[in-house]
């Protein structure tokens, strides 16, 4: 297994590694608004995890789903470098990676150029002075609507019954649509979405085998 400097050269070197920080914002990122036409190569739906971490969500999608196309966001390097690692040597051409940070992301696609978000197991940034941070509150859900298409869906997934709340309220506060919404969803799956609970994050395999409920919250931005 490579060490941590390693793994950071070979994501700059990975045909399905992307890197945006801010240094890089003037002179705007190549491939926004072009993502279909210029990696993927074709007209599928584009669908995003946010705060990917070793990417096991976008890849567990990928694999099922052959025909979307996924991109897993993290800032940190060698975590991303697992799931860009296992996509290549499966020879996923539908999984990509970017290691940016959340703030950058409307400088990384285009207008309605995203079908859909997923949100797995943020930090959930309890101290209220943190709020601004919370990846589900209006600031960062203003950011998702520039690349959102009209009807993108933003799905989130927690431990955490505080965001889950939070969460909730920020949808009924901005009249955003709530889809649907459960506290347990291990429990309360419905039968047409078993992939909610059968493709695992490295921290929610960590968080169901310690017994703690899983929560789940689908919306569209108004």
């Amino acid at each position: 297994m490579p060490n941590k400097l390693e793994k950071f050269a070979d994501i700059e070197r990975f045909e399905n590694c992307f890197s945006f920080f801010f240094e890089q914002i003037q002179q705007g990122f190549t491939i926004k608004g072009k993502w279909r036409k210029e990696f993927f190569k074709n007209e599928n739906p584009l669908i995003l995890e946010l705060g990917c971490g070793r990417g096991e969500y976008t890849v567990g999608l990928g694999e099922a789903h052959k025909n979307k196309n996924y991109i897993g966001i993290d800032v940190k390097g060698n975590r991303i470098w697992t799931g860009a690692n296992f996509a290549l040597e499966n020879k996923l051409s539908n999984i990509a990676f970017i290691r940016t940070r959340i703030d950058f992301i409307e400088y990384c696609f285009g207008e309605a150029e995203v079908d859909e978000i997923w949100i797995t197991f943020p930090d959930p940034q309890p101290q209220k002075p943190r709020e601004r941070k919370r990846l589900t509150c209006q600031r960062f859900l203003d950011r998702y609507k520039k690349i959102l298409k009209p009807n993108g869906i933003i799905h989130l997934k927690t431990d955490s019954t505080s965001l889950y709340e939070y969460t909730l309220e920020v949808i009924k506060e901005n009249k955003h649509e709530l889809i649907w919404h459960t506290n347990d969803l291990y429990k309360n799956c419905p039968e047409d979405r078993k992939e909610l609970v059968s493709i695992k994050t490295y921290y929610e395999k960590m968080f169901t085998d310690k017994g703690e409920d899983i929560k789940y919250v689908c919306f569209r931005l108004n």
